[in-house]
């Protein structure tokens, strides 16, 4: 089978779900037309993460973060001359609003049939504001007028489509199991609480930062943020660590040195730091937003929150019943394994490309 992905943001989580599929789809090609975020990730740093035989790597070089009329139009137009040359692929798969958008335009003026678009964390679910909220609404439904499947990564974003009045079906995004990694600096007196991905809104940096702040008395208490991005200078509490970029060993290797894991996410797709604590045996306090609350099992694996109050109240509960720790960990893991398994959500993606 010959795949093609058209991925606009090339870096984070949409390079973690590409990646993923590539590697437990070893017997089909994929060709992957890309935009760039240097500011994150140089290409060709990205492009080194895949198995070289089995990807033909096309450089999008017209796609942009945000939008921009006469930018995303010379993006729509590249995007077509690219696309032409595969019209007779086994099927088009779109990562992210901005792929899907246009993508979805293009794969119909080419009359290209087999087309799934997965959003990756619908794009109208930002809180940032009513008008931006508005118009990705509307972008969204104008898409997918021109067709193709909408395969969303958990099932609370796919409810989010179909309220929208969008079929959406859901393939769970999935993690490979992997042992813990821990440098010979390891600090088992300390409680450390880290999150991993880039310091944006989405992620609400903000409220990571008024949790942090209630632990400022209690010295053995350490937050991490695995990552970076554009509102770093948000994370301002004394107790929080900022690692900036890492490659993928060393972020498991922040995370196995992790006491829980603690998401201030105002709305997710399916987050692979998150899949990535739970493979590594952690505890999650996540905020009760679509996405994390696909993940949560009640007292087994840990808890939602809606407030910052909950949140902390959560965190003391673990900090004073460290025992705790391992029991919901080790939930955790064993749900990678049952319902966030790479190596299913491949498979199920192989099936949905075909029909």
């Amino acid at each position: 089978m010959r795949i093609v992905h058209v991925v606009e943001p090339f870096a984070s989580g949409v390079v973690t779900f590409v990646k993923s599929l590539v590697e437990h789809l070893p017997e089909d090609y994929h060709i992957v037309i890309h935009g760039e975020r240097p500011e994150v990730m140089e290409r060709a740093e990205v492009k080194k993460l895949f198995p070289p035989s089995q990807v033909k790597f096309i450089h999008w070089k017209s796609a942009q973060r945000g939008l921009h009329l006469v930018k995303d139009t010379r993006a729509l137009f590249e995007l077509y001359t690219i696309l032409k040359r595969f019209r007779n692929v086994d099927a088009v798969h779109l990562h992210s609003s901005k792929s899907g958008f246009l993508g979805r335009l293009v794969c119909r003026w080419l009359n290209i049939k087999q087309v799934i678009y997965t959003p990756n964390g619908a794009p109208f679910l930002v809180k940032d504001s009513r008008v931006k909220r508005a118009v990705y609404k509307q972008l969204e439904l104008i898409g997918n007028s021109f067709g193709g499947k909408v395969v969303c990564v958990s099932a609370s974003e796919a409810e989010a489509y179909r309220n929208l009045g969008i079929q959406a079906t859901y393939i769970n995004n999935g993690t490979s199991s992997v042992k813990p990694v821990r440098n010979a600096d390891y600090n088992q007196e300390k409680f450390t609480i880290a999150f991993s991905g880039r310091i944006l809104a989405q992620k609400n940096p903000k409220r990571f930062n008024q949790i942090a702040e209630h632990f400022l008395l209690y010295p053995h208490v350490e937050f991490v943020w695995i990552g970076d991005g554009a509102d770093r200078g948000v994370l301002t509490s004394p107790n929080i660590r900022i690692t900036g970029w890492l490659l993928e060993d060393d972020v498991k290797r922040e995370l196995s040195k992790a006491s829980l894991y603690l998401s201030t996410a105002d709305y997710e797709g399916l987050s692979f730091g998150v899949l990535d604590a739970m493979a590594l045996s952690k505890p999650l306090i996540l905020s009760n937003c679509i996405g994390n609350k696909d993940i949560i099992r009640y007292g087994l694996n840990g808890d939602l929150y809606d407030s910052i109050e909950q949140a902390c109240t959560q965190i003391l509960y673990y900090i004073n019943n460290p025992f705790m720790l391992e029991a919901m960990g080790s939930y955790s893991k064993s749900l990678c394994s049952t319902e966030f398994n790479a190596a299913s959500s491949a498979g199920n993606y192989r099936i949905a490309y075909a029909y």
